[in-house]
């Protein structure tokens, strides 16, 4: 193939820029912010885990509080209608009298220990309380961190997207005016060579694989015309020729 050496020095512009792209794109995927937010994300998750069995354990220790409570009210009631039997002098034998004051001590003793039973279901509810409010602090803690790192990773990607967008719009000019053949052979060598396609030939060293061109491949290179495309003969990259190439 032929190009003329202006063409395939452009070539070099080419791949720079795709060069740049290429270190967008990585930038861009392994944004520092990407890996916060995974990590916040995840905390998050196990924080909500933990809220909802914290208010689900409220929640039950709730309704236990309320039938404790309604336990205590229909004995409380229950003595009530008795010690009122009792002072109104309705009950006159000495054995039903008996009976019910023996019911009114049984129903003091019942009612003080579902009163206990009420003291302790609500120390368990109020812890559990505490707990909610405790981990809902830190799923809000956690919840803003991720906004913030969310913005920053939002802000990041704008920014390297207006840089892409920049380099794409300078690649487009660059790739103009170079004939379709070349830029065809530059973007398969590309595609195949892990992203350069073109090397320059710099003091007698191919700059794509790194390695110095034996005497033999250095007088082929010598011998051959201006607009011949040359190729290297270790990664078969286009090797273009500058007045630095040490020919």
């Amino acid at each position: 193939m032929n190009a003329a050496p202006a063409d395939q020095i452009r070539l070099l512009d080419v791949q720079a820029l795709d060069v740049r792209l290429t270190q967008l794109a990585h930038k861009r995927k392994n944004l520092p912010e990407l890996a916060e937010l995974q990590a916040l994300e995840a905390d998050l998750i196990q924080q909500r885990d933990l809220l909802v069995a914290a208010q689900t354990e409220e929640s039950d220790t709730a309704r236990e509080q309320t039938k404790a409570e309604q336990d205590v009210d229909q004995v409380r009631r229950r003595a009530a209608r008795d010690q009122q039997r009792l002072d109104s002098g309705a009950v006159t034998s000495p054995k039903d009298l008996e009976n019910l004051q023996r019911e009114l001590t049984s129903l003091a003793k019942r009612q003080a220990a579902l009163e206990d039973v009420v003291l302790e279901v609500m120390e368990r509810r109020e812890a559990a309380q505490e707990r909610v409010a405790e981990l809902t602090g830190r799923a809000d803690s956690v919840q803003a961190k991720a906004d913030d790192a969310t913005a920053r990773r939002d802000a990041a990607c704008g920014e390297i997207d207006a840089e892409v967008e920049t380099v794409n719009k300078e690649r487009e000019l660059t790739v103009a005016d170079i004939p379709a053949d070349l830029l065809g052979l530059y973007d398969r060598l590309r595609a195949k060579q892990g992203g350069v396609g073109a090397a320059r030939l710099f003091q007698r060293r191919c700059e794509g694989c790194r390695l110095e061109l034996d005497i033999t491949e250095l007088n082929d290179v010598r011998a051959a015309a201006a607009d011949t495309v040359v190729r290297c003969e270790n990664c078969s990259r286009i090797l273009v020729r500058t007045p630095d190439s040490g020919l």
